[in-house]
């Protein structure tokens, strides 16, 4: 079996690649972190100081390399950290599932209303859902992490969704993966009538947990204006 020498400068610049890959997403794991904690101080307030907490579960998730080299690649992003940091703001993300659409958007409220965190982009699609069904409320924010060699903003992915939502998106997630994006019409067409029958639930039980607490009002809290801040107002640092 030959064997093939590499040369020891080729080693070091594999390794130097290595940890400047680590510490970059090491950032998005901070930052990621930082917005778990502001929402589990929410979830554990409600929890001792009001009877509904609005929180039912919180997931998140750092890209992984390979997803990341593939979105790169997809989107002819210039393969630099800084362009990857200016023009994929998914990296990092976290998801909050909630009971109902009101829940949702007074989370989003609560997070965003917060002294340190930035605001880059809000995407309302619970008011305005997606042609295939899909409803969810993203928000894309900026939170500050302190590391010895100074500030970062970190971008971070917020999706607000409620339990019907977040059943019927990964219920779609899955038929897309199966069919390697080439799902036929015919499942489509279900997929789409699945979410009107999601989002009729959604309304439902709302009104039903409104009449059980009291509260006559048959409208949910209504949806905030869609929120798109320009490019230049940006809180990133470098």
């Amino acid at each position: 079996m030959s064997t093939v020498e590499v040369d020891d400068a080729v080693i070091r610049l594999a390794r130097e690649l290595r940890d400047e890959m680590q510490q970059f997403l090491n950032e998005y794991e901070f930052g990621m972190r930082e917005i778990e904690t502001k929402l589990q101080i929410l979830r554990d307030d409600f929890a001792q100081q009001h009877s509904h907490n609005p929180i039912e579960h919180l997931s998140s998730r750092v890209k992984s390399v390979d997803s990341l080299i593939e979105k790169v690649q997809r989107r002819g992003v210039e393969p630099t950290f800084s362009a990857i940091r200016e023009e994929i703001t998914d990296i990092a993300g976290v998801r909050v599932t909630c009971s109902f659409v009101s829940d949702a958007y007074r989370l989003f409220e609560l997070l965003l209303g917060q002294d340190d965190v930035g605001v880059l982009l809000v995407k309302d699609y619970i008011a305005e859902p997606k042609e295939n069904g899909y409803k969810s409320l993203h928000a894309i924010v900026t939170v500050p992490v302190f590391l010895p060699r100074g500030t970062v903003h970190v971008p971070v992915e917020v999706q607000f969704r409620t339990i019907a939502m977040d059943f019927w998106a990964s219920l779609e997630h899955k038929i897309y993966y199966k069919y390697d994006k080439q799902v036929p019409q015919q499942l489509l067409d279900e997929l789409r009538e699945a979410a009107v029958t999601a989002s009729d639930l959604d309304v439902r039980m709302e009104r039903l947990h409104r009449q059980v607490h009291g509260d006559d009002d048959p409208d949910p809290t209504p949806a905030p204006p869609l929120r798109e801040i320009a490019q230049t107002d940006r809180p990133h640092a470098a």
